[in-house]
Order: C-alpha cells, then sequence, then structure tokens
C-alpha cells in the first residue's frame, strides 16, 4: 500500500476516534460540574481537561477568564482548535476524502454525513440546549463509523491501518480521561461529604467510558479509584483500556510490518508486556499519574514510529 494512502486512512480513524474521546471528556466534566462543589473545584476540572490536551495556553491566550460554556464551545465548534470535535470530524472526512477508491460507499457517506449533521446542529443551537445529548451524539456517530468499516470493509491493509488508528489514539485518550480525573481528585473538601462525591465522580468518570456497567458486573462493589484504574488500564476484557487497546497495535503491527520496522514492533511490543503483567498496587506505589504520563510519552513515541515506518513522515500531528 503506498505510504499516503495508509496516512489518510490511519489519521481519518484517529480522528474519528479523537472527536469521540473528546466527546467523552468534555461529558465526564460536564456531568461532575452539575455536582455540589465549589467553584475552584469545578474550575479545576476544566482547567485539568485543557492541560491534558495540552490546550492551556492555547484557550488562555483566547479567552483568559475560565468559563465552562467556554470551555465546551472551544473544545467542540472552534475550528482554529485543531483537536476540537468539529475540527476533528472535519479532518476525517477530508482524509476520507482522498482515498475513496479505498473505502466502500458506506465508509464514505457515515462520515460525510457526519461532517453535513455536526454544521446543522451546531448551527441550530442544539449544543448550549443539552451538552450531553450532543455528546451522545459524537459517540453515535463514531461507533456507527466503526461499525460500518467492519461490516462493509474488506479485511486488507486499509482495513488494518484504520484499525490500527483507531486504537492507537483509544489508548491515548483513555489514558487522559483517566488522568484528568486523578488531576482534578485532590480538594473538594470537607470529609463529611467526599465518600459520596467520590462515588459520583467515579461513576461519571465509568459512564464517560461506557464502563459502569461492566464495572458492576465484575467487581459487585462500591466505586474506587484503584480499582476503576485497574479496569480502565488493566483489563484485557474492557473495550476501551491501554491494554486492551495495545493487544490490537501489537496484532495489527504484525498484519502489516515491512523491513524497517522492527523497532516499532519491539517498543509496541514492550510497552503491552508492562502493561500485561502489570500489578495494580505497583502502579499507585510509583504513583498514577507518572504511571499515565510515561504511557502518554511511549504511546506518542510509538505512533512516531509507525508514522515513520509506514506513512507520510509526520512533521505536525
Amino acid at each position: 500500500m503506498l505510504s499516503r494512502t495508509a496516512d489518510h486512512l490511519f489519521w481519518m480513524a484517529r480522528y474519528t476516534e479523537r472527536a469521540e474521546n473528546t466527546a467523552r471528556m468534555l461529558d465526564v466534566n460536564y456531568q461532575t460540574s452539575l455536582l455540589p462543589q465549589s467553584a475552584e473545584v469545578a474550575e479545576q476540572g476544566w482547567w485539568a481537561m485543557l492541560d491534558i490536551s495540552e490546550l492551556t495556553q492555547a484557550f488562555d491566550n483566547k479567552y483568559g477568564l475560565l468559563h465552562r460554556d467556554d470551555v465546551i464551545d472551544f473544545m467542540v465548534r472552534d475550528m482554529t482548535n485543531p483537536s476540537s470535535i468539529m475540527s476533528c470530524l472535519r479532518a476525517a472526512r477530508e482524509n476520507a476524502r482522498a482515498v475513496r477508491g479505498s473505502l466502500t460507499t458506506e465508509v464514505w457517506e457515515t462520515l460525510n454525513t457526519t461532517w453535513l449533521d455536526v454544521q446543522r446542529i451546531i448551527a441550530d443551537g442544539e449544543l448550549h440546549e443539552d451538552p450531553s445529548r450532543f455528546f451522545e451524539w459524537v459517540k453515535f456517530r463514531s461507533h456507527l463509523a466503526r461499525g460500518v468499516q467492519f461490516g462493509t470493509m474488506l479485511k486488507d491493509d486499509s482495513f488494518h491501518f484504520m484499525r490500527l488508528g483507531t486504537f492507537l489514539e483509544r489508548a491515548d485518550n483513555t489514558a487522559r480521561i483517566l488522568d484528568v480525573k486523578f488531576q482534578a481528585s485532590g480538594s473538594d473538601d470537607s470529609d463529611s461529604n467526599r465518600e459520596q462525591n467520590d462515588f459520583y465522580h467515579w461513576a461519571a468518570v465509568l459512564r464517560s467510558v461506557s464502563g459502569f456497567e461492566v464495572y458492576r458486573k465484575i467487581y459487585r462493589a462500591v466505586i474506587t479509584p484503584q480499582r476503576v484504574a485497574e479496569l480502565l488500564i488493566l483489563r484485557p476484557d474492557m473495550p476501551r483500556s491501554l491494554v486492551s487497546s495495545l493487544d490490537e497495535v501489537v496484532a495489527i503491527l504484525a498484519l502489516v510490518a515491512n523491513q524497517q520496522s522492527s523497532e516499532t514492533e519491539r517498543q509496541a511490543g514492550k510497552l503491552h508486556a508492562d502493561l500485561k503483567y502489570a500489578r495494580i498496587d505497583d502502579i499507585f506505589a510509583v504513583g498514577l499519574h507518572a504511571f499515565l504520563t510515561s504511557f502518554l510519552e511511549r504511546i506518542g513515541d510509538l505512533g512516531n514510529g509507525i508514522s515513520r515506518d509506514f506513512l507520510v513522515p509526520l512533521l505536525a500531528a
């Protein structure tokens, strides 16, 4: 496969997944912002989300003061923000348009319709009427795109590079969603209501990754930070966990391997093994934030290796 074609397919899938995960991060912050808490703690949660998305400076330059609605606008509809939901959906559509010959009609029409519909939804003001409903719509369209790919595409290199983009982006964003909560959870803070507030905060995190029912099925117990982290990092049967995503990345790299990809395969395999054989107690002993920061650096290096070995050389993500 031509590297440029692989590049478009890879980034088409990454941008679709990124739009979904941005919606997930926004939704968990929006839901937790409705809980009883001080203004300082609520603001800390929004700053933490911007920081983990590496957009603090860009937001500060544009708005200065932080307001929830401004953060939502910046992360959803601001086309000057390349990580906004609308920017991602447009980029996914443009990458798909560039390689229409490698896609089924159903895949192209799904991505094209999503871009057309999101413009209408934003213009009609539906985002501010009910942000959570809009975020659910974004997640549904991402699910639909993946389902159409899986149900209509030939399982060839085109399909593999789309899946590779999906799972690499998913690993990155699951780590970011989890880290946002731990960064923002430090100071809400009377002991009398901490336990109740923690339940609602962690339940919102689980719902943001479609993990609330899964958690109840596995643990059948009160929600605790350590168990949430274990579910989202180490459980191979949890679809959005880090180890589950790396399961897929390693398997796909073996399918598309070429003469220059051995080092990238090695890096992916080592990161996968470190997750597969980790224990949650050891992770917490090191510090969850430190662990997730290291993971994000390594997944970024892995993405650079994939771009170097298979795609158009990566100048700017």
